[in-house]
């Protein structure tokens, strides 16, 4: 006898299907949980303590603020200049770092002895910590007299330069630009790996040089690649802190004390937590204003 199918032997199964439906949602619930918490907890403090008199030194002053705390901000010359600091170095670094980025991109694509050790050294400074890295530039680098810039400068007859006295914004760049230059060359190496070979050598047959080459076939190929390290490279340099913390201090003056660095200041060196939260809350904005055009931008290349 041949064994028959019938609707009723799936019954058990189609039973099944819709509890397993159910389980999925709540077995990632607490993870989402945990998620969520972790992220609108600090938001709303943030936001709460913004709008209230608090100092850690002063109990007797508390209450409700309003905006003054956003007031006395914004009409402080230290966040105008804290902020045009975060641009400077923001755009400073992605100049050093993307043009950088792009040139040793297109030489590590070449072939030439060493070429892996050299990949592997151009790419290691990235996952030095940024504390560990300012103290390196700080000490063994730039001071001006046990450092190994002065003792070249005082070998060929120049006078040492004080680097976090006298170019102080300038230094932090360099730092900053050591650091996340291994970032953008990993990214762009590897957009440069995926070109096609033929479309090259058909352009370098028809007499295209090397120049032409660069700017009609790799940079054009590198677009997409080159966006990415721009958003992702914002983000985390609007928030430059360690380099700075260890480095200078914001000074002199203020004049490398970044939007990040002026928080700290306020709520650990001021003990104004309320005006500190303000300008948190004013971070907050203006990097999700820029994420915001940023993921646009990219968005736009990718559908192309």
């Amino acid at each position: 006898m041949s064994a028959t199918f019938t609707p009723d032997a799936a019954a058990p199964l189609d039973a099944e299907a819709p509890a397993t439906r159910k389980v999925g949602p709540l077995l990632l619930a607490p993870s989402v949980i945990v998620l969520l918490a972790w992220m609108i907890v600090p938001l709303v403090m943030t936001l709460w303590f913004s709008f209230q008199y608090y100092n850690l030194v002063d109990p007797t002053t508390h209450g409700f603020a309003g905006f003054d705390n956003y007031y006395y901000l914004v009409t402080d010359p230290d966040f105008w200049v804290s902020l045009e600091n975060t641009l400077i170095l923001l755009v400073a670094v992605l100049v050093i770092t993307v043009g950088l980025g792009t040139l040793l991109a297109v030489v590590f694509n070449q072939p030439f002895a060493g070429r892996n050790i050299a990949r592997v050294l151009a790419i290691s400074p990235f996952f030095v910590m940024p504390t560990v890295s300012a103290l390196i530039w700080k000490n063994l680098l730039m001071h001006p007299i046990y450092g190994v810039f002065g003792a070249v400068a005082s070998a060929l007859g120049f006078q040492p330069v004080d680097w976090f006295a006298q170019l102080p914004l300038a230094s932090i760049i360099a730092i900053v630009s050591w650091e996340w230059l291994p970032f953008a060359l990993l990214i762009l190496l590897t957009a440069v790996q995926s070109l096609d070979h033929e479309q090259r050598e058909a352009a370098r047959m028809d007499g295209a040089g090397v120049l032409a080459q660069f700017f009609f076939i790799t940079l054009p190929h590198l677009s997409r690649a080159i966006g990415v390290v721009i958003m992702i490279e914002t983000i985390f340099l609007l928030t430059v802190f360690a380099e700075i913390f260890v480095t200078t201090s914001g000074g002199p003056g203020n004049a490398t004390t970044n939007l990040a660095f002026l928080i700290y200041a306020r709520a650990l060196l001021q003990y104004d937590i309320g005006g500190a939260s303000a300008g948190g809350v004013v971070a907050i904005v203006l990097a999700n204003i820029v994420a915001f055009f940023l993921v646009r931008s990219i968005a736009r290349r990718l559908e192309v």
